[in-house]
């Protein structure tokens, strides 16, 4: 079992890293393997928006993103976590999100995952909001999610560390047993063939890459 887990904060001995090595010790502890990633030590460049990893299937930037969506794509989970910033999530973690080939070319597909989302006032709850949409429009089943209001530079209180050791277990479990989600497959269905597969299929020879990419995951 591989997992993945990212941490998208720019402080990587913040609460959401905190979190986030609490739920990689519970889960080596279970037996999974973990690789632990802090988006902000990796070269990660701005999306230039040219859209030819459609027709590729691979950005022309070399860089970390790159690498960390391989990485992605050979899990069986992924974790992803992220402080509020302005309701949302971090800037760093946003420019990895805009290039790693989640919701168009379903990276997560048949994946399970859990979203952390930490604040100290107001909009985690907005955070977790975004996070959770990305995670299920790219095709996870979303195990669980952590939202957590923490003050400014404090420790994990024995209380957070007891939610992020539930999330992992439950998320080893849904991996290990394969766990069905039906309502949340539903929901993806419709969201995949209403709108994302139609789409792509006008694009035609400019999505060939995102095309091949569904044939490699197995989508119809």
């Amino acid at each position: 079992m591989k997992i993945v887990i990212i941490n998208g904060s720019p402080r990587k001995n913040g609460a959401t890293a905190g979190i986030l090595r609490a739920m990689e010790d519970k889960l080596a502890e279970n037996g999974a393997e973990t690789e632990f990633f802090n988006v902000c030590d990796m070269n990660i460049s701005p999306c230039r928006g040219c859209c030819s990893c459609y027709k590729t299937g691979r950005c022309f930037i070399d860089d970390g993103c790159e690498r960390l969506s391989s990485k992605i794509a050979e899990a069986d989970g992924i974790i992803i976590g992220s402080p509020t910033y302005a309701s949302n999530v971090s800037g760093q973690l946003k420019q990895f999100i805009d290039r790693g080939h989640f919701v168009i070319e379903q990276l997560l597909y048949g994946k399970y995952a859990v979203s952390v989302a930490t604040g100290e006032n107001y909009g985690s709850g907005d955070t977790s909001a975004v996070l959770n949409k990305l995670l299920k429009y790219s095709g996870a089943r979303l195990s669980g999610k952590i939202i957590c209001d923490l003050p400014f530079g404090s420790g994990l209180t024995e209380k957070t560390c007891d939610k992020a050791y539930r999330a992992s277990d439950r998320l080893f479990t849904d991996i290990s047993c394969k766990k069905a989600y039906f309502f949340q497959s539903l929901i993806h269905k419709i969201i995949f063939n209403a709108g994302i597969k139609p789409f792509v299929e006008r694009k035609g020879e400019s999505y060939s890459g995102v095309i091949q990419k569904w044939k490699n995951i197995g989508i119809n």
